[in-house]
């Protein structure tokens, strides 16, 4: 090349509008691949053990539920292995509660009355935390433990509604900015939920247009009061359909925007992805700072954040990787308390879901070796079930 040859300039937007269309409609294809015939996602078939582990009950003991012909008839495979879909697991866990002893009602977690629904909000001011990966996990694993769950997306670049099959720009389902918008198109939140291949597990997918409530309301700040409440928004919403579900999980925008505020004031509790590094913790300090700040001044102003909860989760941590082992070591000096047990173990299995958008529950075992899988899903239910019992305990159960 000329060392004096001038590169050509080009306009900006014409580019990465075609370059965005272009992703996306190969995104597309990929998924009418993967899910035919309507790039709609199903759910495998789960094998007795997996079954009787998220059931909390013995292999043994469904095995012989099923020779004497009680519950769900499962698929039997070739080489003679039980499975079950997922709509099977729900039923088997019906069942068991209904035909249990006197320590009923335990195969069933849902509410009982005068429980609150707990809202989880998974955050984290930096990119690249793991922050939609344990949004997604979490969700799933309550779903598959029993509990009424509904996952919002509240991030704009959507990436837990991809990971649960929808893609924005193309199926042009409504975000939770239309149950939160101040004008006369708001809409009532359950016209907005869709139903995912989970049983007991809903989404609000997000798409773009989240990102215009970050504009409406400080223009409606300045003119009317609900406006100057925003943050009651979300709460407000879920009151409509709060019978529905236990659990709420809300997936954060990288940000502190109003967003992120509405989410924060409607939780019951805060989980925030850490990656053990010290650009990462520097990150993080800030936005414990502003956000505290900010919490305050919204408080003032009538703003209720008392949480059951607030815990700090460990992403994508190699426990060979000695600086991240010091890293870590500091944090427990600081954070010994709110720092879960278990941290997310970086996995090739987790990222090689991924590339299929779909996540350790819904791959197939044999899709990886066995000691691959067995080491990231072993770590993944490590750290859902320590989360499952901060929310059971928030409504006094051991």
């Amino acid at each position: 090349m000329n060392a004096h040859s001038k590169l050509p300039s080009f306009e900006f937007d014409e580019k990465i509008l075609h370059q965005g269309a272009e992703i996306s409609r190969r995104l597309d294809q990929l998924r009418m691949e993967k899910f035919p015939p309507n790039a709609k996602k199903t759910l495998r078939l789960f094998s007795m053990a997996e079954v009787a582990h998220y059931l909390g009950v013995s292999p043994n003991n469904l095995k012989r539920l099923h020779l004497e012909g009680k519950g769900p008839i499962p698929k039997t495979s070739t080489g003679g292995r039980r499975l079950y879909t997922g709509e099977q697991m729900r039923e088997l866990r019906f069942f068991l509660d209904k035909t249990g002893k006197s320590d009923a009602k335990k195969y069933v977690p849902h509410r009982k009355p005068g429980d609150k629904l707990q809202v989880l909000a998974v955050v984290n001011f930096k990119g690249g935390s793991g922050k939609t990966t344990t949004a997604a996990h979490l969700a799933q694993h309550l779903a598959l433990t029993g509990h009424r769950v509904l996952a919002i997306d509240l991030d704009p670049q959507a990436s837990l509604s991809a990971l649960h099959g929808f893609q924005p720009e193309l199926d042009r389902n409504p975000s939770l900015y239309d149950a939160i918008r101040y004008d006369d198109e708001k809409k009532p939140i359950a016209d907005i939920i869709q139903q995912t291949n989970f049983p007991d597990l809903d989404i609000i997918p997000a798409n773009l247009e989240l990102q215009e409530y970050e504009y409406d309301t400080p223009l409606s700040m300045q003119t009317s009061i609900e406006g100057k409440r925003f943050f009651t928004r979300l709460g407000k919403a879920l009151q409509d359909v709060e019978g529905r579900y236990d659990v709420v999980i809300v997936d954060c925008p990288p940000q502190l925007g109003y967003l992120t505020l509405t989410a924060l004031t409607a939780a019951t509790s805060v989980l925030i992805t850490v990656h053990p590094q010290m650009l990462d913790l520097m990150s993080m300090s800030q936005f414990l700072l502003m956000l505290g700040n900010i919490t305050k001044t919204i408080k003032r102003a009538g703003a209720n954040v008392q949480m059951d909860w607030l815990r700090y989760l460990i992403t994508r941590y190699e426990p060979t990787d000695i600086p991240q082992a010091q890293m870590l070591g500091f944090m427990h000096s600081m954070l010994a308390e709110e720092i879960l047990k278990n941290p997310m173990v970086k996995s090739t299995a987790i990222s090689d879901a991924g590339l299929t958008k779909q996540t350790l529950y819904e791959v197939e075992r044999a899709n990886f070796t066995r000691e691959t899988y067995d080491r990231a899903i072993d770590c993944m239910d490590s750290v859902n079930f320590e989360i499952q019992g901060l929310i059971h305990s928030a409504w006094g159960r051991m």
